[in-house]
């Protein structure tokens, strides 16, 4: 008797652990969250002259990966009651009642003072980039999401800074390399952006956000075309590496392909308006960014 409340003890304990960390890890948007530090990770090893340490990449991931769960935890806690309202978020911590908002505010400000404090430790460009990128997140375009599309190009700002903030930890300053790769993910985001807003629509407009760039947030063919039409401006963007002669000739050709597919499948967006279109713009959106940084990564070594 005595061995099986033990175990049944040490099973609630251990469930009770799990389930934490289950809420942490959705408090900060972990898988999220990776694909930041991947993006500000490749970004430090394409712009850094000669071979990388793995010290400074852990560092820079590190940093990277604390301020980035520092801003998405700050965006729970001021959308906790729209959570609420969407299926896809209902169940976050804060919008379930798992976690209080107090303990999250300093979750949110312990990871932001240590991350802001790791990526200084490369330069003051880096750490000042991170802050910002951290109170655009969380102050500005979490309370425009819900008052105009416009949301989606303050977003991509902050989206777009993990290349830049990568590339200073690299070269220890603004560069044109930097402001080249922050252009190429500033650009990118607002076909990945729509094309999410086009396949969660019903989800958003519950909780009120309008994110569509279209006319009454309506799921028309402007949402392709606009689309479309940011993709095509990263074909001429996709040559400047090799212009500035960061990289060659070969990764010039693939990230001028990528764009070209990108661009593509924004057509198929604006001339078809259905959901499959759209979400075939969405998966392009995912295979176009890596491809584009392991294509400038290999070409340069």
């Amino acid at each position: 008797m005595q061995t099986t409340k033990a175990v049944n003890k040490d099973r609630r304990v251990f469930g009770s652990f799990t389930d934490k960390v289950s809420d942490y890890g959705q408090l900060v948007k972990f898988k999220l969250n990776l694909t930041v530090v991947f993006s500000a990770v490749m970004a430090y090893v394409i712009a850094i002259d000669g071979s990388a340490s793995w010290s400074g990449i852990f560092v820079l991931g590190l940093g990277g990966f604390l301020v980035t769960a520092a801003a998405n935890t700050l965006n729970q806690v001021l959308e906790r009651d729209f959570d609420k309202l969407m299926k896809r978020t209902e169940n976050r911590p804060l919008a379930a009642g798992r976690m209080s908002v107090s303990e999250a505010v300093i979750i949110a400000g312990l990871t932001c003072l240590i991350g802001t404090a790791l990526l200084s430790m490369f330069n003051a460009w880096a750490g000042l980039l991170g802050m910002i990128s951290m109170v655009l997140y969380a102050f500005v375009y979490t309370p425009m999401k819900r008052v105009s599309p416009t949301a989606v190009a303050i977003g991509a700002v902050p989206g777009a800074l993990p290349l830049m903030i990568g590339c200073v930890a690299a070269q220890g300053g603004m560069t044109n390399l930097a402001v080249v790769l922050f252009v190429l993910q500033f650009l990118w985001q607002f076909p990945h952006f729509w094309a999410i807003a086009w396949v969660g629509d019903a989800d958003y407009k519950s909780a009120g956000f309008n994110l569509l760039p279209s006319k009454d947030a309506k799921l028309d063919s402007s949402v392709g075309g606009q689309s479309m039409i940011y993709a095509l401006f990263l074909i001429p963007v996709s040559v400047l590496p090799y212009w500035l002669g960061e990289t060659g000739v070969i990764s010039a050709i693939i990230l001028v392909i990528a764009s070209i597919i990108y661009t593509y499948f924004g057509w198929n967006l604006y001339k078809k308006c259905t959901k499959e279109a759209a979400l075939k713009l969405m998966f392009s959106s995912f295979v176009y960014l890596p491809v584009v940084l392991f294509a400038l990564y290999f070409d340069k070594i």
